[in-house]
């Protein structure tokens, strides 16, 4: 089995390719060793590696972000030990149940009245957003919106990359204001 690696925007995090899917049912987000207890065998296994701080799974893709006080050179072998010897092993790489799994933090809030434009946000962020930056191994989900602002979660090498802002500001809210002219501004929550 070879697992190639990709660099993203976020010099933090670190995309990796095993050649077959990873999840169907996702993405899921892991922060921490304790929100992937139970969840995902290989989420668990992945944090077990000194200097892993969040674990993406996309569709055929997994993405690894690391501490600022590790180095890749020293992480990067024992995360593809890691990957590679779950998918020789057959182990699963969620739990049983995915869609329990997948439950977010937060509600999704909408304005009354806006759900037309919310299906067209929804609908330019599926076919037109998402994609692209699953190529950068993360995600952009949908929050809210109120007010003209439309608010969404960075997911994956997404979160905390030194780009968001201007892939927010200059991408998306340009997008979004282009198609839906109700639409002013877009935040991203945590």
């Amino acid at each position: 089995m070879f697992i190639q690696t990709e660099a993203t925007p976020n010099p933090a995090t670190l995309k990796f390719l095993p050649g077959q899917t990873v999840v169907q049912d996702g993405p899921f987000e892991f922060t921490s060793a304790a929100e992937a207890e139970g969840r995902s065998p290989l989420a668990e296994r992945l944090f077990s590696v000194e200097g892993v701080e969040g674990v993406f799974f996309g569709y055929d893709f997994v993405t690894i972000t690391k501490s600022d006080s590790t180095e890749w050179q020293h992480l990067k072998p024992a995360i593809l030990g890691v990957i590679m010897e779950t998918y020789m092993s057959g182990q699963p790489v969620m739990a049983p149940d995915p869609q329990m799994a997948q439950m977010e933090a937060g509600e999704e809030f909408i304005e009354e009245g806006a759900e037309e434009i919310v299906d067209t946000i929804k609908e330019l962020l599926e076919t037109r957003v998402r994609p692209a930056v699953a190529q950068d191994g993360g995600d952009i989900t949908f929050q809210g919106y109120r007010e003209g602002r439309v608010f969404l979660k960075m997911r994956g090498a997404c979160a905390g990359c030194p780009s968001s802002t201007a892939t927010l500001q200059h991408g998306i809210q340009n997008l979004l204001k282009h198609f839906i002219p109700e639409v002013e501004r877009v935040e991203a929550v945590q």
